[in-house]
């Protein structure tokens, strides 16, 4: 069988998991997409505010999520193993584990304190991010609850359920958005234009929502009932079970911790500069996020796929449809960030008309195409040493690449750099050139890593 077909077969596989998940995904940025777009169209103060605070919500949203998510390789070989009981068992215990998760989550967001001192926020950005934040805790709750349902969604290749639910809640984000953030008033009916903290409103209606009815379709659709989740009420707490997701987790929880704070420190150290440098900041972090798509769908597609073929004890088709999901996620990088990068002025004309916005935007996006390969590359590496359990390693690598190079190296570049360094690595701009090296670096590493764990199979089947 030759190469070419071989890797035709692997898509054909992948796809059908990939697209539902990429919808999904789109869904979910166009929540954030659509609150930069109201937003930067009723203040630049609130558009500040917006990225301060979408960086400190990501931050401890995206690493409880990691913790919980360790759900989806697990329920994954299970399901791949034929112990359908067994699986269903585990997803309450990610119930269990995301409910005590969101205690010191929700914590963090009613006092972000130490998040607007690092940020340098003037007073009137930070009384809006604490608005915002305020809202959010009360959707942090619902979110790792869906988590824990697109987790276990994901493991058992049943992505679409999750994907309707995502559109059904940016079906309702929309209306929601535009009322809370802009005001209505309809005869003696008034509600006054709340700006950035309406973005976090309309998204915790939203979330618990789609917890609701994640929880109707779990408890009446048939597909569910060979899970034994249509027969009394949830589980209780298994501490083994909980414990043994917490070893999985916690690792893949700080890799990914460490991942998101690389990008959204970024726009609090950003911040220091202005509002409008963080203003083109959200931006290009929106524009980025929104190509990053297609590379999570086909980690998440790729990485069950593993998952299942280790459970069920065919490790070479396991290592085949890893390194073929790895090589079709970087072609559709290059092909996607190559589009984007050379069409970028039209792009950011798309976000806003703000002159001043726009050039600060543009410098950054001379990074993207690079960034964007080398974004694929370590996500689809994570994604597939997951699903063979290997989740030390990668937050080390994460930690030197993103942490050391990304993050450090971009602080020296942007504030600490005018006498040796050239002026276009100055402010963001240094920012945005050691996070691509950063990523690059991870991206090599996280690739090498896993031809070393395929040749540890090879030689210890």
């Amino acid at each position: 069988m030759s190469a070419p077909a071989t890797l035709l077969q692997s898509l054909q596989r992948i796809a059908p998991l990939a697209w539902p998940v990429f919808i999904g995904q789109v869904a979910v940025l166009a929540f954030s997409t659509l609150d930069t777009m109201l937003v930067a169209r009723y203040a630049a103060v609130d558009l500040a505010a917006l990225s301060v605070g979408s960086a400190v919500y990501i931050t401890v949203f995206i690493g409880l999520m990691g913790v919980v998510l360790a759900l989806s390789p697990i329920a994954g070989q299970m399901f791949g193993a034929k112990k359908l009981h067994e699986a269903g068992r585990q997803y309450h215990q990610a119930i269990w584990l995301a409910l005590a998760l969101s205690v010191p989550g929700c914590l963090v967001l009613l006092f972000p304190g130490p998040f607007l001192n690092l940020a340098q926020a003037s007073p009137e950005v930070a009384g809006k991010v604490r608005g915002y934040l305020g809202a959010l805790a009360f959707s942090l709750p619902a979110a790792l609850l869906f988590t824990a349902f697109r987790a276990f969604n994901t493991a058992v290749s049943r992505p679409k359920a999750v994907m309707v639910l995502q559109l059904g809640g940016l079906a309702m984000k929309v209306p929601l958005s535009l009322l809370f953030v802009y005001g209505f008033t309809i005869d003696d009916l008034h509600l006054p234009a709340l700006g950035v903290a309406g973005c976090g409103i309309a998204t915790a209606i939203v979330m618990w929502s789609q917890v609701l009815l994640a929880w109707w379709v779990t408890r009446h659709n048939a597909f569910y009932a060979d899970f034994g989740l249509q027969h009394g009420g949830l589980m209780p707490p298994d501490r083994a079970a909980i414990i043994n997701q917490l070893r999985l987790g916690i690792p893949m929880g700080f890799t990914v911790l460490v991942e998101v704070t690389g990008f959204s420190f970024m726009a609090i150290f950003i911040a220091r500069i202005g509002a409008t440098a963080v203003a083109g900041h959200q931006i290009a972090v929106n524009l980025v996020s929104l190509l990053f798509m297609m590379p999570l769908a086909l980690a998440n597609a790729t990485s069950t796929l593993v998952a299942q073929r280790i459970g069920a004890h065919e490790m070479l088709d396991a290592r085949r449809v890893g390194w073929h999901g790895l090589e079709i996620g970087l072609l559709a990088a290059t092909l996607l960030g190559g589009l984007v990068y050379f069409g970028r002025d039209l792009v950011l004309g798309v976000y806003t008309q703000d002159p001043a916005v726009i050039a600060a935007a543009l410098p950054l996006l001379a990074w993207l195409w690079v960034f964007h390969i080398a974004d694929a590359a370590q996500t689809l590496g994570a994604f597939i040493l997951r699903a063979h359990r290997v989740t030390t390693l990668p937050s080390l690598i994460y930690v030197l690449a993103l942490w050391g190079v990304g993050l450090g190296g971009g602080y020296v570049l942007a504030f600490h750099s005018q006498a040796w360094a050239p002026a276009t690595l100055w402010g963001a701009r240094g920012m945005w050139a050691a996070s691509t090296a950063g990523l690059v670096l991870a991206g090599i590493s996280m690739c090498a890593l896993l031809a070393r764990v395929h040749r540890a199979e090879l030689r210890h089947p």
